[in-house]
């Protein structure tokens, strides 16, 4: 399979298609959280290094995200495949890994840059939900009934209540998405140059689902 990297701004359902090609294909979903995490315990040296910067809420300089990352793409199960979600987030970060998989021998695969207009968008972040006691996610506006409350503030699976996150609101949201645009927006143009960069419709996550295996499938990946 080949690999992929994932850009989308938050809301986009970028965790809900990574989800989706994991079960359906066996990519590897890869997170930078989810490394630094893992990796800070091997409990080796560069492990307790990690775990010392997470547990102080220190930013984790490039080099050894790049070493964290190295040693998540080289083990066997992500030979079949793996996707990064949140790596690289910024230019700096694409050329780096550009040259770790040049230098490790390891296809870099492609990029699948997820759209979605602005309104939608909106809707996806400020009409979420989230329920206090069990976690469920839910958004108003949704138009599927499973994703949308049977009653107005009251989880669907446990009864409990549900409420709206400080940060999802308009304002926020506004300064979320500037500033992904302005770190992103020379990531998709390195890429686009690379002639590597896919863009897709997130409006809806199964055409979603569908329109990234049809890429696979054009790219020669069997992907049936």
């Amino acid at each position: 399979m080949r690999n992929l990297i994932l850009l989308a701004v938050q809301g986009a359902g970028k965790g809900t298609l990574a989800k989706a090609l994991s079960e359906k294909f066996g990519y590897v979903h890869i997170s930078t959280g989810d490394i630094l995490r893992e990796r800070a315990s091997v409990g080796d040296e560069l492990g307790k290094k990690i775990k010392d910067l997470i547990d102080n809420g220190i930013f984790v300089p490039n080099d050894i995200i790049y070493e964290a990352m190295e040693y998540k793409i080289t083990r066997p199960e992500c030979k079949n495949g793996y996707i990064l979600d949140g790596f690289p987030r910024n230019l700096e970060q694409a050329q780096g890994y550009e040259e770790m998989a040049k230098r490790l021998g390891i296809d870099r695969g492609i990029v699948i840059n997820m759209t979605l207009k602005d309104e939608l968008l909106k809707q996806r972040i400020i009409g979420r939900r989230v329920c206090k006691d069990c976690g469920s996610i839910y958004n108003i506006y949704s138009d599927n009934e499973q994703f949308k409350p049977k009653h107005e503030g009251v989880c669907n699976k446990c009864g409990g209540p549900l409420y709206q996150r400080d940060d999802d609101n308009e304002e926020a949201m506004k300064k979320r998405i500037n500033t992904y645009f302005e770190v992103t927006t020379p990531i998709i143009d390195y890429y686009k140059e690379k002639g590597i960069l896919y863009e897709v419709d997130s409006t809806d996550s199964d055409k979603t689902f569908d329109a990234v295996v049809k890429i696979l499938k054009t790219l020669g990946d069997k992907v049936d």
